[in-house]
């Protein structure tokens, strides 16, 4: 009779444990993103952010990762494929969508973020959790980061004085990078970084700003000739980028699979992300310099020149935020203390 007891209990535990894993839930995740796969944010933070995930949650959380918008789309819509649930998680330009994001621009004058991008893009997450999450409250923010120095690529010499951007047709990121270049007297051209390649070897455009880790996997540098790098502690420019996740998505998640989200986002997530850039950067420029192609490094006092045309625009984009009820200045402040901040540690 004890045998039987004894028999029966342990098989009752072992029922309970069976339906206990059983029920615990499993969840793929799709993130959604506009790069090759061979770009250094897939390689270096995507990638080994989806394992990570998986590790951390006991294989319970796969995510699946789709490069070149392969689930469909445009790279402008990528925000609102997240918050509306066509994707669960991705990743997405702000700028890619003109005037939505106003807060976001803070990050992308001229000379704002340092040349490290793992510390500006810290410091953009700090920024996001003060201006952004309010206007970004549609979506689970996983983290905000920046890229590392911009670099001129263009067909012919490289860019070696102001002259040289007079009617030069280049392709920019965003309104920013574009109102800087039109100062300088480029032509600039908006187009999302997927298009720039195929427009440069048709003579859409002349040249482009990128940085350095995206040449190798867009193939920028069998199109160009030239590649020209602006010396001194602050990037010409830069671009923000979110990493973001479907909010239903994760508010169906149990606990415990939404504490493992959560040690995955953040300050040191948003550092790794920008890392990725930083790593790619030199890999890259590396690439390059094996070429034929042309590297110039501008004039410092040329760059000090650009930097004071930069001052004005980032003057009167404070005062246009102001003048939209946004506190403009204390934005512009606020980003430029974090950027020290980070870069000082």
């Amino acid at each position: 009779m004890k045998f039987t007891m004894k028999t029966a209990f342990v098989g009752a535990v072992a029922l309970g444990l069976t339906a206990g894993a059983s029920f615990a839930q499993e969840v793929t995740l799709r993130c959604q993103h506009f790069l090759p796969p061979t770009g250094s944010t897939p390689l270096y933070f995507m990638t080994p952010w989806a394992e990570k995930i998986e590790q951390e949650s006991g294989g319970r959380i796969k995510v699946e990762l789709y490069p070149a918008m392969q689930l469909g789309g445009k790279p402008q819509a990528l925000y609102d494929q997240i918050r509306d649930g066509v994707i669960d998680c991705g990743w997405a330009l702000p700028a890619y969508t003109p005037g939505r994001f106003p807060e976001a621009e803070a990050f992308e004058l001229p000379f704002m973020t340092g040349r490290n991008a793992e510390a500006s893009s810290k410091a953009a997450w700090e920024y996001s959790e003060k201006y952004l999450m309010e206007r970004m409250s549609d979506v689970k923010l996983l983290a905000t980061h920046v890229h590392g120095p911009g670099v001129v690529h263009k067909k012919g010499e490289p860019v070696k004085a102001l002259e040289d951007f007079q009617g030069l047709k280049l392709r920019g990121p965003s309104r920013q990078a574009n109102a800087l270049f039109e100062e300088l007297g480029a032509s600039p051209i908006g187009m999302p970084l997927p298009t720039f390649p195929e427009a440069l070897s048709k003579g859409v455009v002349d040249g482009g700003v990128i940085p350095w880790e995206i040449v190798p996997p867009l193939k920028v540098h069998e199109l160009a000739d030239s590649h020209t790098e602006f010396p001194g502690d602050r990037s010409l420019y830069n671009t923000f980028f979110i990493w973001a996740m479907n909010k239903d998505t994760y508010a169906n998640l149990p606990d415990d699979l939404k504490a493992v989200i959560d040690a995955n986002s953040g300050l040191e997530t948003s550092g790794w992300a920008g890392a990725s850039f930083d790593k790619g950067d030199v890999i890259g420029r590396e690439i390059v310099a094996g070429t034929d192609n042309t590297i110039h490094e501008l004039d410092p006092a040329l760059v000090a020149e650009i930097r004071a045309i930069g001052d004005k625009q980032v003057e009167a984009w404070a005062a246009d935020m102001t003048s939209k009820g946004l506190d403009g200045e204390g934005m512009v402040a606020y980003a430029k203390e974090l950027v020290a901040k980070y870069a000082d540690n």
